[in-house]
This record gives C-alpha cells, sequence and structure tokens, in this order.
C-alpha cells in the first residue's frame, strides 16, 4: 500500500523497491504462480511502464497474465485486466497488431461477465483503431462506450 501511495504522489523511485520487496514477499508466502503474485507482478510492470522503462515491464505482464491464465477460470477479469495491461504496451510501442489480438481477448471476457471496465476497453480498442487508420471501426465503440458510462452515471447518480 505504501508504494502505491508513492505511486500516486509522483514518487516512483521510492515506490519501486517497495514494490520490488512486496513481490518478493508474495512469492515466497503464496510460491511463483499465486494470483496474488500477479497482481505484485502487474504493479511493478505498471511503475515501469509508468517510466518508459518498457523492456522492464513487457515480462512482469507476461508473466502475470500466464500466472492468471493458468489459475483463474477463462472469464475472469483479472485475466481480461492482464491483456488490456500488455496490450496498452504494445500500443505505446506501435505494435498494433499484437495489441490488437490482446484487447479483443480483454473485450470478450468484460462483455461476457458485464464488468465495470467494459466501457475502459471500448475506448482502448477505438483509440488503437483510431491510430491504424480504421476510425469508422473505432466510432460505434466509443458510441457503445459513452452509452454504457451514461447508463452507469444513471444508474448511480452522484450528489
Amino acid at each position: 500500500n505504501l508504494a502505491a501511495l508513492y505511486r500516486a504522489q509522483g514518487c516512483a523511485a521510492e515506490a519501486e523497491p517497495l514494490q520490488q520487496r512486496a513481490l518478493s514477499i508474495w512469492e515466497r508466502v503464496f510460491g511463483p504462480d499465486h494470483p496474488t503474485v500477479a497482481t505484485s507482478l502487474n504493479n511493478l510492470a505498471e511503475l515501469y511502464y509508468a517510466r518508459g522503462r518498457w523492456a522492464e515491464a513487457e515480462p512482469l505482464y507476461q508473466r502475470a497474465l500466464a500466472i492468471r491464465e493458468r489459475a483463474l477460470p477463462p472469464n475472469h477479469p483479472d485475466i481480461a485486466q492482464s491483456l488490456n495491461s500488455l496490450a496498452m504496451l504494445y500500443y505505446a510501442q506501435n505494435h498494433y497488431a499484437e495489441a490488437e489480438t490482446l484487447l479483443q481477448r480483454a473485450l470478450a471476457i468484460l462483455e461476457r461477465t458485464e464488468h465495470p471496465n467494459f466501457a475502459t476497453g471500448l475506448e482502448n480498442y477505438a483509440a488503437l483503431l483510431e491510430q491504424t487508420g480504421r476510425a469508422a471501426e473505432a466510432a460505434p465503440l466509443r458510441e457503445r462506450a459513452q452509452a454504457i458510462r451514461d447508463r452507469h452515471a444513471q444508474a448511480n447518480p452522484h450528489p
């Protein structure tokens, strides 16, 4: 939690050793293939991604995804989260084909489970389509994402 606080405050240098330590602890406590380890791997990868250290983030995202695919049911939202995270890394590196495949898989999971992050996934995929010159394909995704957000706002009004 302290690492997350540091990260939120923009203190990545302070967060990194704490996140690495947490990963080490979770691996010792649960073993290397536990979903909690996958979460810790993903958190460290997010830190590296945000700092532009993509080569270090990629194997962590990949390992987190592999753990989750082995340990969780195939439609678990955490698998979709790992797919989306790795896809966004590939998108940032202009590896659009790889990103698209992962985003499609993530969306299929999120749609089946009616997960709240489905709208975000649609927006991520729309951004990729727009970046690759496929704006006509992106428009309905953006509209669908907005409709989901509007329904959510109506169902959960804030005072």
